[in-house]
């Protein structure tokens, strides 16, 4: 079962405040309290060094980034290594002027970097204007090879697009993070909220499922209201599934919360041995995957495939 991940994972489901030091003094603070409790690999939600910025179009939102390696990544570095703790942090990566990414570093256990995963899908959509300030990722799905096993970052956005997590387990990911930022436009709460909330919920859960993964997504929480923006309420509900989908645990929807549950590479590999989806894969009648949309449907059948071939 080598690079299968084994270790107690913890999620930070925290709110915002408008100081990027508060916020990574509180981040530091959680991630010593969910260590202290066990936790040997800790995400935080997308972005968490600001208020979620993407609801406004504002030019002066472009200050808020920062370098990977930067400033974020040396201070949770020395608390990584001092802690003996995995950590995902989500950031506003400035790679360049005018070229900035939703990014995660992934930091080892003795603080080193291991890495960076680039959002690669970018939502516009009322009150999550990302295409504004994001290029798209352009380092593909990766995954990382951690003290405690083999893990894959997506972000946010990239929950809803099963391409994604598949790559990720096609690299031998047995956990995949999904920190997020995601809520309710506070005038469709009452007509259509707990069905979003559910919808989210259910297709990370169908992708731990058909790839045969844990799944940990980890949310920011409480109401940002920006100046003449409508609002968002962050809806939290951080979760853990193992890889048939079974909720493991699950944070409350309105106030911070630390998660933790042991996730165990043994299950990986039985869950997969009962349902070999991976094996049954016809990735020769799969080409239709690489266009944006089939106007006509594909002439002709795929090639059969000969018994250990593609």
């Amino acid at each position: 079962m080598q690079n299968l991940f084994t270790g107690t994972v913890g999620l930070i489901q925290m709110r915002m405040e408008p100081a990027r030091d508060a916020n990574l003094a509180r981040a530091t603070a959680h991630i010593e309290a969910a260590a202290g409790q066990g936790a040997r690999v800790i995400c935080l939600p997308e972005l968490f060094l600001s208020p979620y910025f993407c609801q406004t179009e504002d030019p002066r939102c472009f200050d808020l980034a920062e370098p990977i390696p930067g400033p974020a990544t040396e201070a949770l570095g020395a608390v990584a290594r001092r802690l003996g703790v995995v950590l995902v942090v989500p950031l506003f990566e400035r790679r360049a002027a005018g070229v900035y990414h939703n990014s995660a570093a992934v930091l080892d256990a003795d603080g080193a970097l291991l890495g960076v995963y680039r959002k690669m899908h970018i939502p516009d959509d009322p009150g999550y204007y990302e295409k504004y300030y994001f290029a798209p990722g352009d380092l593909g799905f990766r995954t990382f090879d951690t003290r405690l096993g083999r893990l894959a970052v997506l972000i946010c956005w990239d929950q809803w697009f099963p391409e994604a997590a598949r790559l990720a387990a096609l690299q031998g990911a047995s956990l995949i993070f999904y920190p997020s930022a995601i809520g309710w436009h506070p005038a469709e709460q009452a007509s259509v909220g707990t069905t979003q909330r559910a919808a989210w919920q259910t297709v990370q859960r169908g992708q731990a499922i058909t790839n045969g993964v844990y799944v940990a997504a980890v949310n920011r929480v409480g109401r940002e209201q920006p100046a003449g923006g409508a609002g968002l309420d962050f809806w939290g509900s951080s979760f853990v599934c193992d890889p048939l989908g079974v909720m493991l645990a699950e944070a409350p929807a309105d106030r911070e919360a630390i998660l933790l549950m042991p996730v165990d590479g043994a299950r990986v590999e039985e869950v997969r041995r009962q349902w070999p989806f991976l094996r049954d894969r016809r990735i020769g009648a799969y080409g239709g995957l690489t266009q944006r949309y089939l106007d006509q449907p594909p002439s002709g059948a795929a090639p059969l495939e000969r018994n250990g071939g593609p």
